[in-house]
């Protein structure tokens, strides 16, 4: 039996195995990093809250470098996993130059950022570069350790990224709520993370078969990655900037409440977030990919369901966790906050998907659903009036890359696809 069907004939069981305990930890990460963005909420108020959103909201722009990364390290494991350590040591090697450039990048630019956001403070802006260093070397670490099916490790490594963010920020805003130090707060918290995978790497584990191959290289890496990275950057500038147009296309107190309604949207986005983690390497490995994706859209459509009924139901409550009576407002609304999250969620499945199939077309759609929120965005005076376009925008996306992925994914597998690089 081949190394490739001894992976497939385990991967049954490694799923089970792993999915809770990513499913816990990834559910602590995502109660503790919008636990703080509800802390943040309160303690800022409308205003100032409206320019931390619009920062979180660039800093998950900034990340899509370090999450193609992961991307791709991952996929080139799982599907060769005699490669592993070659692999590895390319992927780190490339995680510190784009870190490193990266953070460049941002810090150049924090002026444009501090004019564009508004913010009257270049310090806040200049944190932007400074937390794009470890958010980006930590992409690197995950790529290896989702590659490997390594849950366990994976699964601290998500827990290091929520908590350590939640408990160091919250005392920095109880001392000073500014948005400022709420941002200090994400950026040294982001150093847990890197030094928990750097344990997690440091530790001694099977050594598989070496092939000799030659298409590992920090080259070829880096051209895969820039490939990914343009197809996630048009996903997560899509999930992001509705918060960034409301900033400046209305007034910063309805730009406020529409920040505070996306609380609720973010949640249901990243409570499947594991869906997502353990399906990718199956996506690309797997010989019946579409099985694996129907199971995982399926999956993450029923927790969006239930998170959508739950803020209908019991909207109240749920807006205790979306800024509280200041935001009463947008109560009556959160149930659709909940459902773009769902349709969010299974978009990210889709994109993964087709991303792990290296199918190239799915960039131009998510672009040009990008480009018709800017274009309709801008012409919304209220956050009721930008939800609507928002989802409308949305809904249509997640029926094309629908089509697309199961068009994509009934086609046989070819060398490509299993885990050659494309020509």
């Amino acid at each position: 039996m081949s190394e490739k069907a001894r992976v497939s004939s385990g991967l049954g069981k490694q799923v089970e195995s792993g999915g809770m305990v990513i499913a816990i930890a990834m559910a602590i990460m995502n109660v503790t990093t919008y636990g703080y963005q509800m802390v943040a909420a309160r303690l800022l108020g409308p205003v100032s809250y409206s320019g931390f959103a619009a920062l979180m909201n660039l800093l998950l722009i900034v990340t899509v470098l370090a999450l193609a990364l992961q991307a791709n390290a991952a996929r080139r494991i799982a599907t060769e996993p005699g490669d592993v350590h070659v692999v590895e040591a390319a992927v780190i090697r490339v995680g510190r130059q784009a870190a490193f450039g990266l953070a460049l990048i941002a810090l150049v630019g924090a002026p444009l950022i501090n004019y564009v956001l508004q913010l009257n403070s270049l310090p806040t802006a200049l944190l932007i570069g400074f937390s794009a260093l470890p958010l980006t070397l930590v992409g690197a670490q995950l790529g290896v350790l989702q590659g490997e099916r390594r849950w366990r490790s994976l699964a601290m490594v998500y827990l290091a990224s929520g908590v350590p963010r939640l408990a160091i920020g919250t005392i920095f805003l109880i001392v000073t709520p500014t948005t400022f130090w709420a941002i200090l707060g994400v950026m040294v918290g982001a150093w847990a993370p890197v030094l928990v995978g750097a344990l997690a790497l440091r530790r001694p584990r099977d050594h598989h078969r070496q092939s000799a191959a030659t298409d590992h290289t920090a080259g070829d890496l880096w051209r895969e990655t820039l490939q990914n990275a343009l197809v996630l950057l048009g996903y997560f500038a899509l999930t992001s900037a509705d918060a960034l147009i409301a900033r400046n296309s209305m007034d910063h107190h309805e730009a406020g409440l529409y920040a505070a309604g996306l609380i609720m949207t973010k949640a249901v986005l990243f409570m499947p977030q594991f869906i997502v983690v353990i399906a990718f390497p199956s996506l690309g490995a797997s010989e019946r990919p579409l099985i694996t994706l129907f199971k995982a859209l399926a999956a993450v459509l029923t927790i969006g369901i239930v998170m959508a009924v739950a803020a209908k139901v019991m909207s109240g409550f749920a807006l205790i966790f979306t800024g509280g009576p200041k935001y009463g407002a947008i109560e009556d609304s959160l149930w659709k906050f909940a459902i773009l999250g769902a349709m969010l969620a299974l978009l990210q499945l889709l994109v993964y998907g087709l991303i792990a199939r290296r199918s190239k077309f799915s960039v131009y759609l998510v672009w040009v659903a990008l480009g018709a929120l800017v274009y309709f965005g801008l012409q919304a005076d209220t956050f009721t009036d930008m939800l609507n376009r928002v989802m409308a925008i949305n809904a249509l996306l997640l029926t094309l890359l629908l089509i697309l992925s199961i068009r994509g994914f009934s086609k046989p597998r070819t060398v490509q696809e299993a885990g050659a690089p494309a020509s």
